[in-house]
């Protein structure tokens, strides 16, 4: 069994760990038949079921369909991969997951927005150095927030990226193409609006400052500043409601969709390696 100890009994991730254990042992399956039918790692399915690592959505997919558990070990990934986050994203991350409309700002490419290479290459390069394994996990967290662009129904998103995110390409030019790529595909997704907010917009009252604002179904709003290495969660509704209207200005001094579409596939063609 799993080893408890009083960090990790209450965690989520630690319950879904023994529930991968105890599936399997009450299916009669050895790890090895196990990697056999759903054609993943015996080592990498034993770390899950020791906690070690924290798997992608597909895999806990594939496990429901091997179990027969319907999404039940869909919805304990959901819960545990809140364990890779620091506390300060925690209940920003709460509020993203059941928000019916997603405005962002962004300075660098968002997470829901960021391929898998891409997310590994931006992760490495933080001021503090992570293993190996520490680095695939959060790579898996970040990844697992693009799911709410994919759930039935999804949030309307919109999301303003400064002309800079897509000007400042990283080294590998594949890399990079396909994160542009990407971005393009989710602009021509019809919940998903980009904007970009070219250099000759000026100076803006939140040109520094990545934001996200996020309602819910009952109308209720909470905002999410990002500063270097810290967040600040905004509840009240009239702070709440001071970012909104400076969105709304970012908003109007951006490109609209359809010209901000277009520069977007035309530096995807530029940027074909």
């Amino acid at each position: 069994m799993v080893e408890k100890n009083s960090e990790n009994e209450d965690s989520a991730r630690w319950v879904l760990a023994c529930e991968l254990r105890r599936l399997r042992e009450a299916s009669g399956r050895s790890l090895a038949q196990l990697a056999e039918e759903t054609n993943y790692d015996r080592t990498y399915l034993h770390r899950l079921e020791t906690g070690e690592r924290l798997s992608k959505l597909p895999v806990m997919e594939a496990l429901d369909a091997v179990y027969g558990t319907g999404e039940l070990l869909v919805r304990l990934w959901r819960l545990a991969r809140l364990d890779a986050f620091k506390d300060r994203y925690r209940e920003f991350m709460r509020y993203e997951a059941k928000a019916t409309i997603i405005h962002k700002y962004s300075l660098i490419v968002p997470g829901l927005l960021q391929t898998e290479d891409f997310a590994r290459l931006a992760l490495s390069m933080g001021p503090t150095p992570m293993s190996r394994d520490d680095l695939e996990e959060h790579v898996a967290a970040r990844m697992g927030r693009q799911e709410l662009l994919r759930c039935n129904p999804s949030p309307s998103v919109r999301i303003i990226l400064d002309e800079s995110v897509l000007r400042r390409p990283v080294l590998d030019p594949l890399v990079w193409h396909d994160q542009l790529t990407k971005i393009a595909e989710a602009a021509a997704r019809p919940t998903v609006t980009v904007q970009v907010l070219p250099f000759s917009a000026g100076v803006q009252r939140l040109a520094g400052s990545p934001l996200t604002l996020l309602w819910m179904a009952d109308d209720s709003a909470v905002a999410y500043l990002e500063g270097n290495g810290s967040g600040e969660l905004v509840e009240d509704p009239e702070e709440v409601q001071r970012y909104r209207l400076s969105y709304d200005r970012l908003r109007d001094a951006a490109l609209s969709p359809d010209n901000s579409f277009a520069l977007i596939e035309q530096l995807v063609e530029e940027s074909r390696p």
